[in-house]
């Protein structure tokens, strides 16, 4: 793993219905997150906290769909900021809701194809992201970043098409447990690997990411990671707009993180759908920081003592 980090900070709330993840980029830095970093000995560059103008948009037939030109605005800047951060460093995205992550998963995958490499995705979140423009019920275009970049139609003619569409077979998706119908009929024709909640129980972390890792090492891919907020249970997460009950635990997730050190296959970082207007004394910064520093490198004995 790259020991040079670039933080990016997006103060978008468009993607959502809820104000107040645009406060999230500023939590993540008075939680400690560059200290965290600077302190496992790696170089971090921060770029500070980015807004975008967004152009004339074109209306959609859909009437649920809103921020739909601050979308196309966010998912340009970022996938241009991703990809260039990316030649000889990690981008670490501070979100933001998670609409942004169709920007790096889209400049993820030109780095990738540049270097002649397949870029594999981790997607740890509640929800799948899988609607198209057309299926969205809710309009909330935080769940549509995942079915853009992989080129699921439904976007032709409002957003440019991805240069280099993920393939489905090389995303994983984990803790899952809430899906729409239209998500779960998409789902289903799809390659996307899919460990819900219930795969968690019975299986564990081990098993479900390992052969993952193992796929990812074996083609000699590039690896992006998009950590949601509420992929976390919210008894230990509760600083976020969309929980769901019977999430990860505190550990469950810190397993992962370490997994992903240790493969040393982690190219790229979102942290995403914090909202400190909904956190209990920044509890729920503290312990994305914290999860950050153990895919960073931070070892179970090295983590601080916590007073809330």
């Amino acid at each position: 793993m790259m020991r040079c980090c670039t933080l990016i900070g997006a103060r978008a709330f468009e993607g959502t219905d809820r104000r107040g993840c645009d406060m999230g980029p500023s939590a993540y830095r008075a939680a400690g997150l560059h200290e965290a970093l600077r302190d496992l000995g790696l170089d971090i560059r921060d770029l500070g906290d980015l807004s975008v103008v967004p152009g004339e948009g074109r209306p959609h037939p859909n009437p649920a769909i809103h921020d739909l030109a601050a979308f196309t605005a966010w998912t340009a800047k970022l996938a241009a900021l991703s990809y260039a951060e990316s030649a000889d460093r990690i981008p670490i995205l501070l979100g933001g809701d998670h609409s942004l992550s169709a920007g790096t998963l889209v400049g993820m995958s030109r780095r990738a194809a540049e270097e002649g490499r397949p870029l594999f995705v981790l997607w740890l979140d509640a929800h799948a992201d899988f609607h198209s423009l057309d299926t969205t019920t809710s309009g909330n275009l935080h769940g549509v970043p995942l079915a853009y970049a992989t080129g699921r139609p439904g976007f032709s003619g409002f957003l440019p098409p991805p240069p280099v569409p993920i393939s489905p077979d090389n995303v994983c998706l984990m803790g899952t447990r809430s899906l729409d119908p239209a998500e779960r009929a998409a789902l289903a024709g799809t390659a996307l690997t899919v460990h819900d909640m219930r795969a968690i129980d019975e299986h564990g972390v081990v098993a479900l990411l390992a052969p993952f890792l193992a796929r990812v090492a074996q083609a000699g891919g590039r690896l992006h990671v998009s950590l949601d907020v509420d992929f976390l249970d919210p008894s230990i997460a509760p600083g976020v707009g969309t929980t769901v009950p019977g999430g990860a635990t505190f550990r469950e997730a810190h397993l992962i993180m370490e997994m992903l050190h240790d493969s040393g296959l982690v190219g790229s970082l979102d942290l995403v759908e914090l909202n400190p207007f909904l956190d209990e004394r920044g509890r729920t910064a503290i312990v994305m920081v914290d999860l950050a520093a153990s895919l960073m490198g931070r070892a179970v004995l090295d983590r601080p003592t916590r007073s809330y």
